[in-house]
């Protein structure tokens, strides 16, 4: 589909009716180990073979050269003219991030991008958060969010007036509440919480229970909330399972 790119999986393909949408930011969270930064690889990977430019903001130093060498499977240079067309930024704090932010609307100017992932948007926001709260200081908490608010406008922006698409993954947190019958549940929040709602059109949960992966489309513009199980081989995602 014309305003659609491949997300470099037959299976999510065809899940996602095409594959990620250009104009807006799609955020894929879950906790630890279910699969976030693999479907940032095959989408890197997919997006490169094309000869297509993109820009991956790497917070928690997910990008493997290895794993983009399997997804990829081709020779070797193949493989070093493709990985050519990656521009990788490695924020290592909240501040540095921001920079990234910068040195990515430089690289808007001059070279023609057709994508933009940030693995993660929420880790160095998180730790900047915690110490902020820390310090019990209402501003700099504020300062924080506004921050990050910030950020996700600009990703927006970008999407928008580019027709390109944005994707970011995002952690999860755990808290325990008690419902009527005073039993304990675990609740899953989002970091970032409404600042990323509000921001993405598109949301994916990805669930890893004991090995058995799940993704769910939360929103969409289009598509109604669905889900698909799917495991992690070698050459990336595809789909298992009767989801």
């Amino acid at each position: 589909m014309a305003n659609k790119i491949s997300a470099g999986s037959y299976d999510l393909n065809r899940f996602l009716q095409g594959g990620f949408e250009k104009d807006i930011i799609t955020t894929i969270y879950g906790p630890g180990g279910s699969g976030k930064s693999n479907f940032c690889m095959c989408l890197s990977v997919s997006q490169a073979k094309k000869g297509n430019k993109l820009i991956f903001i790497d917070s928690e130093g997910s990008f493997s050269i290895d794993r983009f060498k399997q997804i990829h499977n081709g020779e070797k240079d193949e493989i070093e003219r493709d990985i050519a067309n990656v521009l990788i930024l490695n924020p290592t704090t909240f501040a540095e991030q921001e920079k990234a932010f910068e040195d990515l609307a430089k690289q808007l100017r001059v070279g023609d991008i057709s994508l933009i992932i940030v693995d993660s948007i929420g880790m160095l926001y998180r730790l900047e958060l915690a110490e902020a709260i820390e310090s019990k200081e209402q501003d700099k908490i504020q300062s924080v969010n506004g921050k990050m608010a910030k950020q996700l406008m600009f990703l927006n922006g970008i999407a928008r007036k580019k027709n390109i698409p944005v994707v970011v993954t995002n952690q999860v947190y755990s808290n325990f509440e008690k419902n009527f019958d005073y039993k304990t549940e675990k609740k899953t929040n989002m970091v970032g919480g409404d600042l990323l709602k509000y921001w993405s059109k598109c949301l994916i949960e990805l669930q890893n229970n004991f090995g058995r992966r799940k993704l769910i489309l939360r929103k969409h513009r289009s598509i109604r909330e669905k889900e698909m199980g799917f495991e992690i081989i070698n050459l990336g995602i595809r789909k298992k399972g009767l989801f």
